[in-house]
C-alpha cells in the first residue's frame, strides 16, 4: 500500500471530498486523522473507516481557529511521531456566495470566501508545515478548482479565493522545499456527486433560466472529455500527490478538470 506508516490530517473530512480522500488514504495504509468543524459527520467517516478495517480518528476542530488548529496538530505530531499528510477540504456555504454577478454582490459575501478559504489553508499549512520542516519530510495538499485559472461568471469571490490558494500553495512549496516538505494543490471542476456542487450548479442554473440538469450537462459538454471528474477520481488523485510516486512534484497544481481547463 502507498502510503503505509503515514499519519494524516484531513480537514473538512465530513464532507464529500474530504470523506472521499480520507477513505482512500486510509485504505492505502494511512492512519488518518480527521477533523471538522462539525463533529457528527467526521465521526460518521471515521466509523467507515475503522469497519473497513482502516485507522482513523475523529476530532472537532474549527479550521478557521489558529488555536485550535495548532493545538490538534501539536497533539497528532506528539502522540504519532509526526505528521506526514496533511489535506484541506473545508467548504462555505455557496447560497449568497456564488449566482450572482460581481458588480450587484455585496462586499460580505465576496469577502467570505476569500477570508475563510485562504485564512483556512494558511493556518492548516503552517501548523502541519512546521512539524514537517522538522522532521524533514511530509506533504501538503491544497485545494482548491478550475475557476482559479478560467474567466467564469458568476462566482463571485470563489475564484480570487482559489487563486490565492493557488499563489499560497507555490509560497509554501518555495520555502519549505529545502526543509523536505512538498506543498501541491489538487485542483478539480465541478463534481455532480457532491452536494455543494447540486447547490452550486442549481444557483447558477437559476441565474441563467435553466434547470440544474441542463447546466450541468453544459458543464460536462465544455469540457475535452466531455464529462466532469468523480469522487473516485479526486480520491485517487490525492492519494497520488500524497505517495512518493509524486516524490518530484511541489509548487504546482494537478489538474482534473476533465479538460474544461487545458494548462
Amino acid at each position: 500500500m502507498r502510503l503505509d506508516n503515514n499519519n494524516a490530517i484531513v480537514y473538512g473530512a465530513g464532507g464529500a471530498i474530504g470523506g472521499a480522500v480520507a477513505r482512500a488514504f486510509a485504505r492505502e495504509g494511512a492512519k488518518v486523522f480527521l477533523a471538522g468543524r462539525t463533529l457528527d459527520p467526521v465521526e460518521a467517516v471515521a466509523k467507515d473507516i475503522l469497519a473497513e478495517g482502516g485507522l482513523a480518528e475523529a476530532a472537532q476542530v474549527d479550521a478557521m481557529d489558529p488555536v485550535a488548529v495548532g493545538a490538534h496538530a501539536d497533539d497528532v505530531a506528539a502522540r504519532q511521531g509526526g505528521i506526514d499528510i496533511s489535506f484541506n477540504a473545508i467548504s462555505l456555504p455557496q447560497p449568497g456566495v456564488q449566482g450572482t454577478a460581481l458588480v450587484d454582490l455585496d462586499l460580505e459575501r465576496f469577502t467570505a470566501p476569500i477570508h475563510t478559504y485562504l485564512t483556512s489553508h494558511f493556518l492548516t499549512a503552517q501548523a502541519a508545515g512546521r512539524h514537517m520542516a522538522q522532521r524533514g519530510s511530509g506533504v501538503i495538499i491544497t485545494l482548491t478548482a478550475a475557476p482559479s485559472r478560467m474567466a467564469a461568471p458568476l462566482i463571485g469571490g470563489m475564484g480570487p479565493s482559489w487563486a490565492g490558494i493557488e499563489a499560497l500553495t507555490r509560497g509554501l512549496a518555495a520555502e519549505l522545499g529545502p526543509h523536505g516538505v512538498r506543498v501541491v494543490c489538487l485542483r478539480p471542476d465541478g463534481i455532480p456527486q457532491t452536494g455543494t456542487i447540486d447547490v452550486v450548479f442549481g444557483l447558477h442554473a437559476q441565474a441563467l433560466g435553466i434547470t440544474t440538469a441542463q447546466f450541468t450537462a453544459m458543464m460536462a459538454e465544455r469540457t475535452l472529455l466531455k464529462r466532469l471528474p468523480t469522487l473516485a477520481e479526486v480520491a485517487g488523485a490525492a492519494v497520488f500527490l500524497a505517495s512518493t510516486d509524486a516524490g518530484a512534484m511541489t509548487g504546482t497544481a494537478l489538474n482534473l478538470s476533465a479538460g474544461s481547463l487545458a494548462d
